[in-house]
């Protein structure tokens, strides 16, 4: 018995790592890192032109950065944020997904109507498939079937079969679509539109339309409540939507589809990304330039914290 309890007290007196919110800076060049324990940023470096999509490898050991002006994906060791490599990422990336398997990277070439594949172990463009226009949101399958890229001016969803990399559907979605996330357990997708004020929710065996999300926030014109980024809570029960310069999240039932809450934030909300322990999110606020903390139990905001301008994209790391 003398080695179980001598382990738990050296666990229990080990410090826990609480993980750390990078979030990209557009109009800084930059990505800033937030500490989750302090609360506070602890390292800022530089990127190249008006970063937008971030994402981390699978074992967090190299991050992904849409340097969208620079046409290029930077690969970054977070350990000490110098640029490694970049990606044949095509003319003005946005955003990208890593595919499950960890090699494939689908990013949405805006000024190309593309979306791009590159294979970040050869750096090689592996394929191009022709998408609507002004692609933007990215999303791929838990079981990584299928990749999702939304096109803004086409107002469709694209849905890529990753064995062939062949659109095998499209969907109608309302104006300007700008982010896509599958459920947790990949029985649905939905897809946020921008200028529509909406959110569509469909059911991935068919591709129909299970629902249409709509917000109205007392005192906030219509035209202001403009849903982009979303995440869903672990249990996959709850979605916390950014609603643009509402300055607002909006709190969905997921199951219901019924907005249950809204959370005042910074100005000019894009994106999220939940703490490693799912108990805090972290919202990009670019007009503000700053970051709002929410305690997703209460849904209320607990802190700002102020980042580079323009903050956009924001990514875990544990």
């Amino acid at each position: 018995m003398i080695r179980p309890l001598f382990c738990t007290a050296l666990m229990l007196a080990m410090p826990a790592w609480a993980g750390e919110i990078w979030v990209t800076n557009e109009k800084d060049n930059t990505v800033s890192v937030i500490d989750v324990d302090s609360l506070s940023v602890i390292q800022t470096y530089p990127t190249g032109e008006r970063p937008r999509g971030i994402t981390f490898s699978r074992d967090f050991s190299r991050v992904y950065i849409c340097a969208s002006d620079s046409d290029t994906v930077q690969v970054m060791d977070p350990d000490s944020g110098e640029i490694l490599h970049a990606l044949p990422s095509g003319e003005d990336p946005e955003q990208f997904v890593l595919h499950p398997n960890d090699r494939d990277l689908y990013i949405a070439n805006e000024d190309d109507a593309v979306t791009t594949v590159v294979d970040t172990d050869t750096r090689r463009v592996v394929a191009q498939i022709n998408v609507g226009i002004e692609p933007e949101g990215m999303a791929v399958s838990p079981d990584g079937k299928t990749v999702i890229t939304t096109s803004e001016t086409t107002n469709m969803a694209h849905w890529i079969d990753t064995d062939s990399r062949e659109i095998y559907a499209n969907t109608l979605v309302d104006a300007r679509p700008r982010h896509a996330e599958f459920s947790p357990d990949g029985t649905e997708l939905w897809v946020s539109s921008e200028i529509g004020g909406t959110v569509t929710v469909f059911d991935t065996r068919d591709q129909s339309r299970e629902a249409r999300i709509e917000f109205a926030i007392q005192g906030v014109h219509p035209d202001r409540v403009q849903p982009v980024g979303f995440e869903f809570t672990e249990d996959g029960k709850s979605a916390f939507v950014a609603l643009g310069p509402s300055n607002q999240l909006a709190v969905v039932n997921a199951e219901t589809y019924e907005v249950e809450d809204y959370v005042l934030v910074g100005r000019r909300v894009w994106h999220m990304a939940f703490s490693p322990n799912k108990s805090q999110l972290f919202t990009t606020n670019g007009v503000s330039g700053d970051v709002t903390v929410i305690n997703v139990a209460s849904r209320k905001a607990t802190k700002t914290i102020k980042v580079g301008r323009f903050p956009w994209g924001a990514a875990t790391r544990p």
